[in-house]
């Protein structure tokens, strides 16, 4: 059975599959260019690691609890550094102030856990 913080993740990974899609569909249409194109790619390729991450969390292969710290990181950091590279595409204003350099530093962050996950996959005795 998966518990709840990975349902969450899993939710997140479609949600971002979803925006991803759109948001490619708006740079090209819209002519937002290539900062909504890449807030697109970022979602894109993120939605599968956050699915990959919560089928080595729920198989029991990394560590739970740096498994889903890792993906609450990812998800943090994509809905700032995609967020605020998106609203300054429609918009021309920023999210929140820092909010890309800070989130591309949580992105990096939620790849550092989920590599301790990895690494240290059960419980030490």
């Amino acid at each position: 059975m998966i518990a709840w913080p990975e349902r969450l993740l899993g939710a997140a990974a479609g949600l971002a599959g979803v925006l991803g899609v759109a948001l490619s569909a708006a740079a090209v249409h819209s002519g937002a260019g290539q900062t909504l194109e890449t807030s697109a790619r970022f979602l894109m390729f993120h939605a599968p690691a956050l699915i990959g991450l919560v089928a080595l969390i729920a198989t029991g292969t990394v560590r739970p609890v740096l498994g889903r710290l890792a993906g609450g990181a990812l998800v943090v950091g994509l809905a700032l550094f995609s967020g605020d590279l998106a609203v300054r595409a429609f918009y021309g204003v920023p999210l929140l102030p820092m909010a890309a350099p800070t989130g591309g530093v949580v992105l990096m962050l939620g790849w550092l856990l989920a590599g301790a996950a990895a690494v240290f996959p059960r419980r030490l005795a």
